[in-house]
Formats: structure tokens, C-alpha cells, sequence
């Protein structure tokens, strides 16, 4: 029996994990997409129907409607730095190219360190409007005109490398570094995203948002449908190379995303580099997004899973439980 022989999928299970995420109580959650990819082949999705909002209304859901991505951006800021780190255009070592960081003590912070959430500036990532948060004054309040000024300016309150701490601002502050080396404004960023990435990987829908000082929303806004959210998944489950054998990112690049740094305190998940590690998977990487938006890489199954969709913290372990089972529907081909 050949190693591709041994990686199967059972579809039954899919459609029953379906079944349950589709039909979840609305007060815990809702799903607006599911797609899953084995083999590089799309072989289920299903789509829900967006409710009414205070922004517009609402409807049916299909392969083409582009839905937000929130965090999971940040693994979609991880491939743009692969790109020039493959260049020799970006280092991972060195002082992070912050100007205003320069002859500072804040120098000491790198790229790595930067990518895996331990830049040691202080930072909170709290979605409540009833407390204290970094995240909605960056993306809401003050720092929304230029965010990369707000975060880069908070001070340290940890030795670089020493901390980690789960941080958007963070991401931010690498979508500017990516954008002063491309150059352009937010035309040249654009354009690099456009077609040094999201072309080759097959990603004709992806539309990155931009603040007021044209730095790329790095943490937070890509738009695009759930069947090119899971063309990302598998970019990084073939190590950077495109469907049509176009090497996009740098060999290893999916290894490091996929390198561990921490345990996530606040949950079951553990953290890489601008990805998510679900250790119960072993070898997976996930993309995150706030209201939990999930994109899960398992090379070893071929698979990659899409779930997009509103779900609160109270539904987050039903939801999980269903997505297990996705995955547990194909083969790990041992």
C-alpha cells in the first residue's frame, strides 16, 4: 500500500459534524462556512446565512462571499515576512526595523521576537468595552489613525524574548516593517500581497484593509471567501508551494509557523510564530480569528478545515469538539 493510500476521509463524519455546527443554539453560536480540503481537493462545504446587523443586512452565504478573517491575518502577516525573509530583505535576528526604536531600549527587540508574541512592550488584548484594552483603542479609539504608532510607542514592560503575550498591536507593528520595505505606500503593499502572494496561493478574493497612514491591518482585516482562507491552509501544508508547483514562500517557512513558544494560559492551544498549535494534533498550525474564526492546517491527515462563523466564548468548547471530529475523519496514514 502506497503512503497516499492510507490517507482517507470519511464524509459521513464530516456530514455529521456538519450537521451539529449548522444546527448549534444561535445564542452560542453560528456558522456561516465550512470547507475542507484533503489531498488539495475540496471535498465538502456547506454555508449558513449571515444575520441582520446594526452595519446591514444580513443573508445567504455562498463559496463567494468574502467574510472577515479577523486574527487569523496575522498568519496571512507571517507568509508577507517569509517572502523577504527568502530575499535577504528582512532579518529575523536582528534589531526589528523600528526608527523610532533606534538607540533606544526598545532596540533590543527583534523580528523573531516580534513574530512570537514576546517583544516584551506592554500590551492588552481585551475585546470588552468594560475594560481596559489596547486592542479596541489601537483599532477604535486614538491609535486607529496610524496603529503602528500607537503600539510601537507603549513602553516595555518586559525584557524582550522573556514574555510571551498575545498582542495585535504586535502584528501591527510588523505589517509597518513589511510596508517600509516593500515601499509603495499603500499601493506598493497592495500590489506585493496581491501578487507575491494571495495570486500565486489561488487567492483571487483576498482584499486587505488599510488604516490612515496606509499600513496593512496586518492583525486583524482580510477579507476573503472560506474556500481561499483554506487555499492559505494549504500553502503552508506544502511548505510554501502554490497548487501549480510556484515556490512561494521559503522552504522551512511552515516549519517555523509551526515552531513551538508558548502555552496559551487562557485556553488549550499552544503558540508558534504568528500561528496556532493544537497539541492534540500533532504537526498541525491553525490560523485564529476572533469570535473564533479557524483555519487548521494537519499535514499528516492532508487536510486543511475552514470554520467561519460568530461563536461565543460559552460555545467555544462545542465548537472545538465538532471541529475535532472533522478532523479525526481522515486518516493520520500511519
Amino acid at each position: 500500500m502506497s503512503a497516499s493510500d492510507r490517507h482517507t476521509i470519511d464524509l459521513t463524519a464530516v456530514e455529521c459534524a456538519a450537521d451539529a455546527l449548522f444546527g448549534r443554539d444561535p445564542q452560542r453560536g453560528t456558522t456561516l462556512a465550512l470547507v475542507v480540503m484533503h489531498r488539495g481537493q475540496f471535498v465538502f462545504e456547506r454555508y449558513g446565512v449571515q444575520p441582520d446587523t446594526i452595519f446591514g443586512p444580513g443573508g445567504p452565504v455562498t463559496a463567494d462571499t468574502a467574510l472577515i478573517s479577523w486574527s487569523m491575518a496575522k498568519s496571512i502577516t507571517h507568509a508577507a515576512v517569509g517572502i523577504l525573509v527568502g530575499e535577504g530583505r528582512l532579518s529575523l535576528t536582528a534589531p526589528a526595523p523600528v526608527p523610532s526604536w533606534k538607540g533606544t531600549e526598545k532596540e533590543a527587540i527583534t523580528l523573531q521576537h516580534l513574530l512570537d508574541m514576546r517583544s516584551g512592550l506592554q500590551w492588552v488584548e481585551e475585546y470588552s468595552l468594560d475594560a481596559p484594552s489596547d486592542v479596541v483603542e489601537m483599532l477604535y479609539g486614538s491609535g486607529a489613525a496610524d496603529m503602528a504608532a500607537y503600539a510601537s510607542g507603549l513602553p516595555l514592560a518586559h525584557a524582550p524574548g522573556d514574555v510571551w503575550n498575545y498582542s495585535s498591536g504586535t502584528s501591527i507593528i510588523v505589517s509597518r516593517i513589511i510596508g517600509d520595505v516593500v515601499g509603495g505606500g499603500r499601493e506598493g503593499m497592495e500590489a506585493f500581497l496581491r501578487d507575491r502572494l494571495f495570486l500565486l496561493a489561488g487567492m483571487t478574493s483576498a482584499v486587505p484593509k488599510f488604516d490612515d497612514s496606509a499600513t496593512f491591518i496586518g492583525s486583524s482585516y482580510v477579507y476573503a471567501t472560506a474556500r481561499d482562507f483554506a487555499r492559505f491552509g494549504e500553502l503552508y501544508r506544502n511548505d510554501g508551494v502554490a497548487a501549480d508547483g510556484t515556490r512561494v514562500l521559503p522552504a522551512g517557512w511552515s516549519a517555523h509557523a509551526a515552531t513551538f513558544t508558548a502555552v496559551d494560559p487562557d485556553g488549550p492551544f499552544s503558540y508558534g510564530a504568528h500561528w496556532w498549535l493544537w497539541p492534540d494534533f500533532p504537526g498541525s498550525l491553525a490560523c485564529h480569528g476572533y469570535e473564533y474564526q479557524r483555519t487548521v492546517v494537519l499535514p499528516d491527515r492532508e487536510m486543511v478545515v475552514v470554520h467561519l462563523g460568530k461563536t461565543t466564548d460559552e460555545g467555544a468548547d462545542e465548537l472545538h469538539v465538532h471541529l475535532r471530529a472533522v478532523f479525526q475523519s481522515a486518516s493520520n496514514g500511519a
